[in-house]
């Protein structure tokens, strides 16, 4: 059923951009949604909408921010929730964990680095 919507919207697009009727007609819709947007009333929704996601912002944006804090330092410190709980960071991260004092290159692999 998606594919065929899709398959539906594709040949509306084309035949919108790809003729002459059709390009007269994006026109006329264009026209069309120029008005509505200007329209006084839908412009007072947006101004509702605006201003609830800004004092959205103003209250939640400190918590947000803390709990993305949180999440970095977790993923970073190798708890990150995507992560399997059966195997050990180390395992599965072969990179050194410079947080933890590991070298990031040692004795083995300097030998093998080339000037």
């Amino acid at each position: 059923m998606k594919g065929k919507v899709v398959f539906a919207v594709g040949v509306g697009l084309g035949y919108v951009l790809g003729t002459r009727a059709g390009r007269g007609q994006f026109e006329k819709i264009k026209g069309w949604a120029n008005d509505v947007w200007q329209d006084p009333r839908v412009q007072g929704y947006v101004q509702d909408v605006e201003s609830q996601a800004t004092e959205f912002a103003k209250q939640q944006g400190s918590a947000l921010k803390d709990k993305a804090v949180e999440a970095a330092k977790s993923a970073v410190a190798g708890n990150a929730p995507w992560r399997s709980s059966t195997t050990t960071p180390e395992a599965d991260d072969p990179a050194p964990d410079v947080l933890a004092g590991e070298p990031i290159i040692d004795a083995d692999d300097a030998r093998y680095r080339t000037p």
